[in-house]
């Protein structure tokens, strides 16, 4: 009896866990976001979208209905009115053209699109081989996706917060002076706490991974872009990303901000 009992008590739990210190110690406690039945498990459910033998991915996860990102989808569509016609998108983080597949049934056919996601080696190199053609294409950084086709439009979707220097990155993408970021499923702190580093244990049923998650201070990270305007911000599509329990306590959520650069929407 006093076995059965302890294995209930030992029922594994997933979600979002911990104040860490060290990204470092997570990695070697996790794994990262690098393993290989992460690809393989999302490369197999994109595979059955691309062919037509299911309607919705996400986070490899196949559905029978299509979830529509409707405020991505309207603020593409804002920037694509905006640029003539022209749709150039960097995604990154994107997957193996996970958003795409989503949102592209509601872009008119008149406006033209070119979508690179810039992923990790392994995503660039099956993304090349499996999913890429006119209108997606796969790179392995954003320089070198700018130096193909320059993009108007940088989508951060559920992915700033996996990086292991997020803040250095934001610093970094302003460089290239993109006329719009999006960012979608972005995870932040409430009550203004500062950045909260946590891991993250996947639900089985998704697939077995654990990994580094940040949760963000949502006033600092917007201040790294003084001179964007904020032109929306959205909760997430996602049912339960609105409230995100950590340690079993309701301290997070994830929500989306799409900004202008001043310049570019003055002209």
């Amino acid at each position: 009896m006093s076995l059965f009992k302890l294995k209930k008590k030992e029922k594994i739990k997933y979600g979002w866990f911990g104040n860490y210190k060290s990204w470092e110690e997570l990695v070697a406690r996790s794994g990262g976001y690098e393993s290989d039945n992460i690809l393989e498990i999302t490369k197999d459910s994109l595979l059955k979208i691309k062919n037509g033998q299911a309607v919705y991915e996400r986070d490899s996860v196949l559905f029978d209905k299509k979830l529509y990102p409707y405020s991505i989808i309207s603020t593409l569509l804002f920037a694509a009115i905006e640029c003539e016609g022209n749709l150039n998108i960097i995604d990154f983080g994107g997957s193996l053209g996970s958003t795409y597949y989503q949102v592209k049934d509601l872009i008119p056919s008149s406006v033209k699109i070119h979508w690179s996601v810039v992923e990790q080696k392994e995503y660039v190199k099956c993304g090349q081989k499996l999913f890429q053609d006119d209108v997606l294409k796969f790179h392995f950084d954003i320089a070198e996706s700018m130096s193909a086709k320059k993009a108007d439009v940088l989508l951060l979707s559920s992915v700033v917060q996996y990086l292991e220097k997020p803040h250095d990155f934001l610093n970094e993408i302003k460089a290239y002076n993109f006329k719009y970021i999006l960012f979608d499923r972005t995870s932040f702190i409430k009550n203004d706490q500062p950045d909260r580093l946590t891991l993250q244990i996947v639900p089985p049923d998704t697939y077995k991974a654990e990994y580094p998650a940040w949760f963000f201070n949502e006033r600092k990270l917007l201040e790294h872009f003084g001179d964007y305007e904020l032109k929306a911000e959205f909760e997430s599509y996602v049912p339960g990303e609105q409230d995100i329990e950590i340690d079993s306590v309701k301290a997070g959520y994830d929500k989306g901000f799409f900004l202008v650069k001043l310049e570019a929407h003055s002209n």
